[in-house]
């Protein structure tokens, strides 16, 4: 038993002890239990005994860190310590930031250039005869008496994965349209009576069936539209969105269940932009809900929220978020001011864009596994982003995109042309995953092609 119960007197020194323990993201304290001697996050349990508050991992229950509460005068020093400690860490990432700068050795187009087919090909060397990419089995194609490539994803998202890949080879031209037309084959046969991708086999499933109609759209264009089945696979993607979609709002994971995130609204409203390009039917007030609801979650600053405004992005209980703290990204803004570019929106008429473009360049694509840094959805939609910002912005994110990336692609064996599923969300999506989402990233800062 939990002895003692917490005064509410002493409740505001808690959180400012609550904000010690787990600087320097704040936690969301949610009260649960008796009075108020306990305090929940996604991540962490806070217990006060004897004067003492305890931090104790979720999932586990194994102790972290112990602060003794002592007087309020001493908190308020705390207080001021931790926030001095978190200013001079801001201070110490903008000073490495710009050192970085100054180190950073460009990579020709060509060379870039180089990086990308590397990358395509070993997509298409780890392609099943079906057409499909295989998120978790994809080392099945790796060649005998070599090592077997290593970073499975999650099997449920083979739609997924295989979306990301055909986005990936739609964006090099000629040569992919084969692989392509395979793979958009299998979607179809994966599609069911209500215009689904898949099954919804996981919490997350509509990630996948976004993800995949978007795909079928960059491959109409990149085929031409020539095969007559692609265009109605797109329309009924999108009649299934309809469906999923909260009234009068945008995207969670669960049909219409009155929740909403950047995230999975970002890809819906892509894949509506890119259907409505195509010349297919279209829900407008769907789009003006998604402008409606960017608004909502950007706040003054530029900063694009998860499900509200200030907030960062999503992290996994346990050490998730200790392994990549959400201070070092700025994922959430790069999706909403990519989307609204492709929703036609302008810095001229919206200059909150502006604004989130310069966070997103505060935070440059850093290849730091031990800091945390490493987000390829990150850095594939911040990519994206500047690119459609342009200028001397879009020149220097370029340049910390391809130097983080470049000497990081695997060069020998199965391996080769991939890259080492270690960021954020690689469990989920493995080698494919990382690899199509960086080709699509390196791709992008190459001159267009004649």
């Amino acid at each position: 038993m939990l002895p003692t119960l917490l005064r509410r007197s002493f409740l505001s020194s808690i959180i400012a002890a609550i904000g010690l323990l787990v600087a320097p993201a704040p936690a969301q304290q949610v009260p649960i239990g008796a009075g108020d001697q306990m305090l929940a996050t996604k991540q962490f349990l806070f217990v006060v005994h004897d004067g003492v508050l305890h931090q104790f991992d979720i999932r586990t229950l194994k102790l972290r860190k112990k602060v003794k509460l002592t007087s309020k005068k001493e908190m308020l020093q705390l207080q001021v310590t931790a926030a001095k400690a978190k200013a001079k860490a801001n201070a110490t990432a903008k000073q490495k930031v710009a050192t970085l700068k100054a180190d950073l050795k460009p990579t020709s187009p060509a060379e870039t250039g180089k990086i990308v087919e590397r990358a395509l090909t070993w997509l298409i060397n780890h392609q099943d005869k079906d057409g499909k990419w295989d998120c978790d089995g994809f080392m099945r194609h790796d060649n005998d008496g070599g090592e077997v490539c290593t970073g499975p994803g999650n099997a449920v998202h083979d739609v997924g994965v295989t979306g990301l890949a055909i986005m990936a080879l739609a964006t090099a031209g000629d040569d992919y349209k084969k692989q392509i037309r395979r793979a958009v084959s299998w979607l179809h046969k994966q599609q069911n009576a209500n215009g689904l991708f898949g099954a919804n086999a996981s919490h997350d499933f509509v990630y996948d069936h976004a993800i995949a109609c978007l795909a079928v759209c960059r491959a109409c264009q990149a085929l031409d539209r020539k095969d007559a089945f692609m265009l109605p696979m797109v329309q009924k993607g999108i009649n299934y969105l309809e469906t999923h979609r909260n009234p009068y709002a945008v995207w969670r994971y669960q049909p219409r269940d009155n929740d909403n995130d950047t995230s999975i609204s970002t890809w819906c409203l892509l894949s509506y932009a890119a259907a409505k390009d195509l010349g297919l039917k279209v829900n407008k007030t769907a789009i003006k809900l998604g402008e409606t609801f960017f608004n909502q979650v950007t706040n003054q600053h530029g900063h694009v929220g998860y499900t509200k405004a200030g907030q960062g992005s999503s992290r996994r209980p346990g050490m998730h978020g200790t392994r990549y703290p959400i201070d070092k990204t700025e994922v959430m803004t790069a999706l909403g001011l990519y989307c609204r570019y492709e929703l036609k929106q302008t810095p001229q008429k919206k200059p909150i864009m502006d604004l989130s473009a310069k966070l997103l360049m505060k935070k440059p694509p850093i290849w730091d596994e031990k800091a945390g840094t490493i987000d390829e959805y990150y850095w594939m939609f911040g990519t994206l982003a500047m690119q459609r910002t342009g200028g001397d912005q879009w020149a220097e994110w370029s340049k910390f995109l391809t130097s983080a990336v470049a000497d990081k692609q695997c060069q020998k064996g199965n391996r080769a042309g991939s890259w080492d599923p270690i960021g954020v969300w690689s469990e989920d999506g493995g080698r494919v995953y990382t690899t199509a989402a960086l080709a699509l990233a390196c791709h992008a800062t190459l001159p267009p092609s004649n």
